[in-house]
C-alpha cells in the first residue's frame, strides 16, 4: 500500500490540496487496493470497498500526471469492476470529482443526484450495475 499512499499524496494532497488526515482513512485498512505499473513504477491506484451484500464503492482512483489520458486509469477501473464481479457484487458506485465524471460516463456510470462538496472539491455520485 506503501506505493498507492505515495500516489495519492502526490495527486490528492500536494497538486489537489485534499487536506492528508481526510486522504488516508480508516477504509484503507479494509479495501482492496489496486495499483498499475510501467517496468516495474507505480503510475496509478485506486481501491474499492464492499457496501452491504452485493455494492462496492470504488474510489481513490488517481494517476500520476505525466501518465493521464494514456489508459491507466480505464484499466484500473475496469479491474476493480472485473474484481467486485467475480466476488459476487452487484452494483459500483463512487464519488466523482466533476472534472473526471466524463471519464465515468464512458464507463457505463450514470449520475445520481446533485453537485456536493467533498474535500473541497466538487463531486457526483455515480453508479453503474455490474
Amino acid at each position: 500500500m506503501a506505493h498507492a499512499y505515495a500516489i495519492r499524496r502526490r495527486v490528492f494532497i500536494e497538486e489537489q490540496r485534499v487536506p492528508e488526515e481526510i486522504e488516508l482513512d480508516a477504509d484503507d485498512a479494509r479495501a482492496f487496493h489496486a495499483l498499475a505499473t510501467l517496468d516495474g513504477n507505480p503510475i496509478g491506484c485506486g481501491r474499492m470497498l464492499e457496501h452491504g451484500e452485493d455494492e462496492v464503492k470504488i474510489g481513490r482512483m488517481a494517476v500520476l500526471a505525466e501518465y493521464r489520458g494514456t489508459g491507466v486509469g480505464r484499466e484500473i477501473l475496469r479491474f476493480l469492476m472485473s474484481r467486485a464481479r467475480k466476488r459476487g457484487m452487484r452494483k459500483a458506485i463512487l464519488h466523482a470529482q466533476l472534472s473526471a465524471e466524463g471519464f465515468y460516463l464512458r464507463e457505463g456510470f450514470t449520475p445520481v443526484g446533485g453537485v456536493f462538496d467533498e474535500a473541497g472539491i466538487a463531486h457526483r455520485k455515480m453508479e453503474r450495475d455490474l
